[in-house]
This record gives structure tokens, sequence and C-alpha cells, in this order.
């Protein structure tokens, strides 16, 4: 069995668990943790996480950040001064981080999401080097009405996560998925 199909029945089973309503919200994350070579197939197989998750009884709301940088970045004011001196988008990286907030937040308040919804959230590597993840989740959390799945190609050790294997991770309350839970 494959990693990716590994991770797919481990959430099966997660997400068909109670949902303990009485969470904090950042105990209300999911961290699908990957290799992050997998990440293709991982794509290739997201059905599947959307299939199990409306078979337990849930909603599913997918979002994508893979191109959340071009399109801010093709809408600011100033993008053609960056790209010739890509060193004063330092200051700017910051707005880009709350951009990225704002349109998870907005996932995650939409209409059609309750508390028995996970908003699940793909493309996070895009982030790397341009917003900090843990900044991120920090800002959304208190908006999380149901589950908040995240896929994380990386690695955890306890409550330490590393996005695509960095050298420095950062500690958060999410649950851990893997692949590793099959067994």
């Amino acid at each position: 069995m494959s990693e990716i199909e590994g991770l797919s029945r481990a959430y099966d089973r997660f997400v068909r668990l109670p949902w303990d309503k009485t969470l904090a919200g950042p105990q209300k994350v999911w961290f699908a943790i990957y290799e992050p070579n997998q990440e293709r197939r991982l794509r290739l197989r997201l059905r599947d996480f959307e299939i199990k998750t409306k078979a337990a009884g849930f909603g599913w709301v997918l979002h994508d950040l893979t191109s959340s940088f071009a399109h801010w970045m093709a809408a600011h004011e100033y993008r053609e001064a960056y790209f010739e001196e890509p060193d004063d988008m330092e200051l700017a990286l910051h707005d880009y981080s709350s951009t990225v907030a704002n349109e998870i937040i907005a996932k995650l308040t939409a209409p059609e999401v309750n508390n028995q919804t996970v908003v699940a959230i793909m493309g996070l590597a895009s982030l790397f080097g341009l917003a900090r993840a843990s900044t991120i989740f920090e800002i959304v959390a208190p908006h999380i009405r149901g589950r908040l799945l995240v896929f994380f190609p990386g690695q955890h050790e306890g409550s330490n996560y590393r996005l695509l294997d960095a050298r420095d991770g950062w500690n958060y309350l999410a649950v851990p998925i893997t692949a590793t839970e099959e067994k």
C-alpha cells in the first residue's frame, strides 16, 4: 500500500470518530502529514478524502493555496518594483500572510460551513519562504467551526511540525494523521 493510500485509510478511521464540540480552535486542526515527494499522488487522491468525509456524514470544502501568491502578486500595486528589487518585498509579505489568513477565514465562515464541516487546505508548500504557516494557523484557529484539515507535506515529532522538512519547526496543538496509523 502506498503512503497516500495509508493516509487516506487513517483519515477515514479518524473522521468517523465522534467530534468533541468543546474543543478550542487550535485543537480542531488536523494535519494529514505526508512526505513532500508524495504531493502529486496526494493531489490525485484528494477526491478520496472528500468521499470519506461525506460518507462519515460531514460536509467538505476544499481550498487550494497553490496559486494564492501569484494572484496576490498580480494584483499588487508595486509588483513591477518588487520584480526589479525582490529584497524590498519583505514588508509586503506580511500583507500576503494576512491575505492568506483572510482567504482561509472566508472559507471557514462561509454560509455552507458549520460545525459538521471539514474545511481542507491544500497547497501549503506554496507558502514556504513567503509566509509562516504557524502565524496563519494562529490567526484562523478562532474561526474554525467544524474541523480544519491541512494537507501537510513535512514531518512531525510530538507537537513539533516541520513544513517541507525545514530545519526549524513550530509547536502546535494540531492532531496529526499519518499513514503509519494504518498499521
